[in-house]
């Protein structure tokens, strides 16, 4: 049974809802999720005796409450954004005469400041890889093979993740087509499969090249010639597309080896590529438009000014902070 199927079952109106959402291209985990939290909400006012679309402060205040009981406050948060959405959306169909919850104050999460790595680090984490591609002693040739091959795919992993500010699942569904070194640029498709341009520098490039040159038919080889082969850009050590979870996996390895701190995950790397961006000068909107956000709010995250940007400009600025104060 569909999501959407399964969201007729309990309510004819939450079935639409799901159904307005796949026509949206929301992501299945969306869906599920959105299902799964109104569903509960719907069930709830009807084993209460009310009626959806007409709840009272108290109905939505006591299931508040409920909410807080049995949830972290995270999860009450992705909740409450999706009854409300369900709302909006009902509204929207004159299905409801309005939107009960715009007049009660719900809890909100403290915005937290994105965990991004110093250019340093990122060069620590290259630093590993390029490791890889050096020759280790009484190693046969087939097994260096791997092992390089490897090394150049987990080379351009990274350089195209950083220089381009991909989500991990823009990353792993790259094809072949979608790339145009010549011109720097990969096609991706983000959130609500909305198509939009990743840029990538020099070295993204010559790391992609050299991928595509003498690491990727190294590992295509290894799958199973009956097959279809892959269009994904970049394979696992079975010949096959290195999915999310393959992906999430090699640079959590890749980032313990590196020794960063703890905490650090794939998506780091797209924190990392829009603070350095801002930090470079770049204007707020075109970082907007290269990370796919809809909203520039979400961008305007990442304006936050850096630890060691914040000291250089004291030390330039305060005439008591200067090493050399002026007489």
């Amino acid at each position: 049974m569909s999501v959407a199927s399964a969201g007729q079952a309990t309510d004819p109106a939450l079935g639409r809802f799901l159904r307005s959402l796949a026509a949206r291209d929301s992501s299945p985990h969306t869906q599920r999720a959105y299902a799964t939290a109104v569903g509960a909400y719907l069930e709830w006012l009807t084993a209460r005796g009310t009626d959806w679309r007409r709840p009272t402060r108290s109905d939505l205040r006591a299931y508040l409450a409920v909410l807080g009981e049995g949830h972290a406050r995270s999860s009450v948060a992705q909740r409450l954004a999706a009854i409300r959405a369900f709302h909006r959306w009902a509204t929207r169909n004159d299905l409801a005469p309005g939107d009960p919850w715009g007049a009660i104050a719900t809890p909100r999460l403290p915005r937290r400041l994105p965990r991004v790595l110093e250019v340093e680090q990122v060069g620590r984490l290259l630093a590993v890889v390029e490791a890889d591609l050096e020759h280790a002693p009484g190693e046969d040739g087939e097994r260096a093979a791997l092992r390089i091959a490897l090394a150049f795919r987990d080379r351009a992993l990274v350089e195209t993740a950083y220089a381009a500010g991909l989500r991990i699942s823009e990353l792993a569904a790259i094809d072949l087509a979608s790339l145009d070194l010549r011109r720097g640029e990969v096609r991706v498709l983000g959130k609500g499969r909305k198509e939009r341009i990743g840029l990538l520098g020099r070295p993204a490039r010559v790391a992609l090249a050299d991928y595509l040159e003498d690491g990727r038919p190294v590992l295509l080889e290894r799958g199973h010639e009956s097959e279809i082969p892959p269009v994904e850009i970049f394979l696992n050590h079975l010949g096959g597309p290195l999915g999310v979870r393959g992906l999430r996996y090699r640079l959590d390895r890749l980032c313990t080896r590196a020794g960063l701190p703890v905490g650090i995950s794939p998506h780091t790397l797209r924190h990392s590529f829009a603070t350095h961006l801002l930090d470079g000068g770049a204007d707020l909107r075109v970082v907007q438009e290269l990370l796919g956000h809809e909203n520039l709010a979400t961008t305007q995250i990442y304006t936050h000014v850096s630890p060691g940007r914040l000291q250089a400009v004291y030390r330039e600025a305060h005439p008591r902070a200067r090493r050399h104060p002026a007489s």
